[in-house]
């Protein structure tokens, strides 16, 4: 059955609310909003107001966790003050999920991992809403909801085991597509641990490069619009569709970057994982 994956030229705070609505799910309870803050020096990441509408009318609290590499994230400390610096805790309330301890979710058919280690407070809340910047990535080709989720709720000892395959010793030295099959693991664990879960991906400011790189490339191609779904493989496969098919001759060096990364085996993985499905109906609105 093909999945619902709606989309819109414009991008703005307002649509961002409009868009959610289309879904027709209502995020009861806590709700955690899961974004990429940003690493120190990049400047493509989306800034907090752009997430003020949405975030407010669900009245979420901002969550990250703590990075696997060196940079101003890396510890709590270095984390929070990060977070300050770049204004999420100006207009947000802010929880670093592994900021304490970490949360062991069972991986189920893993060819890689056995466990994916979250924060621990992500039993805090009853609801996420995933706000994905759509982009390139360095390793992955490609980052969107499948990477906000996987590597992006792990603890940074989980962003290690998931790089590493499920040896965090081997976090940089991995075979590329088992790192990407880990992710695919990883984001399993999620899908079925948060039953009440929906996906925004923002297709703006692409660049090659992730934000959690302190220098990035700029943008490579013009902006292309906000899709939204319940199902994340659906959503990451309209915006890889997307690109593939603008007119926009900048799309060739984001292509190579998701190719030569082999990125579109993520979206393969979680499809047989049954995370979701790529076969999905685009409604334009």
């Amino acid at each position: 059955m093909k999945r619902k994956v709606y989309f819109t030229n414009e991008i703005s705070s307002e649509k961002l609310v409009e868009i959610y609505k289309k879904l027709g799910v209502e995020l009861n309870g806590k709700v955690a909003v899961k974004v990429h803050s940003g690493e120190k020096g990049n400047q493509n990441y989306l800034k907090p107001l752009f997430y003020k509408d949405i975030i407010d009318y669900v009245n979420g609290t901002v969550v990250e966790c703590n990075t696997a590499y060196d940079g101003a994230r890396n510890t709590s400390d270095k984390h929070l003050k990060l977070l300050e610096e770049h204004e999420w805790t100006k207009y947000y309330s802010v929880d670093l999920l592994d900021k304490d301890e970490e949360l062991e979710l069972p991986v189920k058919e893993g060819k890689h991992l056995s466990i994916n280690y979250v924060g621990k407070n992500i039993e805090n809340y009853d609801s996420m809403l995933v706000l994905s910047h759509f982009k390139g990535h360095p390793m992955g080709g490609f980052g969107g909801s499948l990477k906000n989720i996987s590597i992006g709720l792990a603890s940074s000892h989980g962003k290690a085991n998931i790089h590493g395959a499920g040896k965090p010793e081997e976090i940089w030295t991995a075979d590329h597509d088992s790192f990407l099959e880990s992710m695919a693991e990883a984001a399993k664990t999620i899908v079925d641990y948060e039953k009440n879960i929906v996906f925004i991906n923002i297709m703006a400011n692409m660049s090659v490069d992730c934000d959690c790189c302190a220098k990035a490339e700029d943008p490579c191609m013009k902006d292309i619009g906000v899709l939204a779904s319940t199902d994340p493989v659906a959503l990451d496969q309209a915006c890889i569709d997307l690109v593939y098919n603008s007119n926009d001759p900048g799309k060739d060096h984001l292509i190579e970057r998701i190719e030569s990364r082999n990125g579109i085996h993520t979206i393969e993985e979680a499809e047989k994982l049954h995370v979701g499905t790529r076969n999905y109906e685009l409604i334009k609105f």
